[in-house]
């Protein structure tokens, strides 16, 4: 029998994967608004799901299908009406989603948001510049600063899903930047899968710090975030201007990947250890202080117990301030595909963990440094008897966050605030504010 229990004509978007996703959600939710549509995000209501997918590692695949599965059972069971699948999975394996999971109403690639639209009952208006229906918490939001990816990292399927590299004019993302800040955004996330890269298709020319220059006049943000900073090619200039405009926030995130040279050299990644390493030398000559985060994989094919013992050591020597690790997974139509996944998944989780717990302990004692010192912070939420908080030095859900006790304090949502640190563990600090 079957049974309606949700509103008619509401279109709940749920959103699988990384930022980018959250981003092109909030763009699809900002043209379905335009259109006069009822939107959600990861409600319980709606008749009409859209699902953006994530096609990244196999863990991400998985969690796509299922939650495909998932809708698919509840229109099969006269929950919702239709269901439609957008996003990286999408992209990459059309056909064999629409084979093996025919009761999906349509599937769409990560470039089809007008077809999308049009099964949806609206037109893509390309007069919304900057309209979005941001979905993080009102004081943050992501900026995507250019589209897919020209590196040749053997390892990685984004240009499979995202295609080239394509560059938003710095005038587009200006508008995008002041309308945000009108809602009331303070810190904007820049995001691409390659920042560096920005303005090389577009001004011939890598023009990130002309972006950054631009965005830092934009009245009402206050702190500037880089995430996805590629090595090879690093514009110098860029540090300067983290250095200079005390809105951009003294913090990169550049995903390393690895360290051993025979390793970075079957990645494709266009560097070496020595490189890598007179880079990270000159970010901390240039901007005392920073914070740079990376990420890297164990358990790459070929992957000797050589070479992760290089990467292990190097981790203890640079003192990265975060640092997380995933375990490599072997994707099809990449170039390392052709090469024998040859570490075992039991050895490679082994490797990443030893990775992690060496981390944990230079976290520690990097947070211990902080005790007794005071920090402007930007707080995110409240969470029992706490307000949660975080630094410059922070992203939003990976990185460390500040506790201030709400007993003997009122604090709002998305202000700002000054704190003491008053004790440190791994990832937390917790302080007191200061006046």
């Amino acid at each position: 029998m079957r049974t309606k229990s949700r509103k008619k004509n509401v279109i709940n978007v749920v959103t699988l994967g990384c930022s980018k996703n959250i981003y092109d959600s909030e763009v699809l939710m900002g043209q379905l608004k335009a259109n006069g549509k009822e939107v959600r995000h990861e409600a319980e209501e709606g008749n009409i799901i859209v699902i953006n997918t994530c096609g990244f590692i196999d863990n991400a695949k998985e969690e796509s299908v299922e939650t495909i599965l998932d809708f698919v059972q509840k229109k099969e069971d006269g929950v919702v009406d239709k269901v439609f699948v957008t996003g990286c999975l999408s992209e990459r394996y059309k056909p064999d989603l629409e084979k093996e999971i025919p009761n999906v109403d349509q599937y769409f690639g990560t470039r089809e948001l007008p077809k999308l639209l049009k099964a949806l009952g609206a037109d893509y208006k390309r007069e919304l510049v900057g309209e979005r229906l941001t979905t993080t918490p009102q004081h943050y939001a992501y900026l995507k600063i250019a589209e897919g990816c020209d590196r040749p990292c053997s390892f990685c399927a984004i240009p499979l899903m995202r295609g080239g590299h394509k560059s938003t004019p710095i005038e587009d993302l200006v508008t995008s930047a002041e309308k945000l800040a009108a809602k009331g955004v303070k810190e904007l996330i820049l995001i691409a899968q390659d920042l560096t890269y920005y303005g090389l298709d577009l001004y011939k020319e890598r023009k990130l710090a002309d972006l950054l220059r631009e965005l830092v006049k934009v009245e009402g943000i206050e702190w500037i975030r880089l995430h996805y900073m590629f090595p090879t090619g690093f514009p110098e200039d860029v540090l300067d201007v983290i250095r200079e405009e005390p809105k951009v926030c003294n913090y990169i995130d550049i995903p390393l990947q690895h360290i051993a040279d025979p390793v970075l050299k079957s990645m494709r990644r266009g560097t070496t250890m020595e490189r890598t390493n007179r880079l990270l030398d000159m970010m901390r000559e240039k901007v005392p202080g920073i914070a740079i985060r990376t990420t890297l994989i164990a358990g790459y094919p070929g992957e000797t117990e050589e070479d992760y013992e290089v990467m292990k050591q190097w981790v203890k020597d640079q003192r990265f301030e975060r640092l997380g690790i995933f375990t490599y997974s072997h994707e099809e139509n990449t170039h390392a595909y052709s090469l024998e996944d040859d570490v075992p998944e039991e050895e490679k989780r082994r490797r990443a963990d030893k990775i992690m717990e060496i981390q944990q302990e230079i976290s520690w004692q990097k947070n211990q440094e902080l005790v007794g010192k005071t920090f402007r912070v930007l707080v995110d939420r409240v969470e029992g008897e706490h307000f949660v908080a975080r630094t410059e030095f922070d992203s939003p859900d990976v990185d460390n966050e500040v506790l201030i006790s709400t007993e003997d304090t009122y604090l709002r949502v998305g202000d700002f605030a000054t704190v003491k640190i008053n004790e440190a563990t791994d990832f937390d600090l917790i302080g007191t504010v200061v006046e």
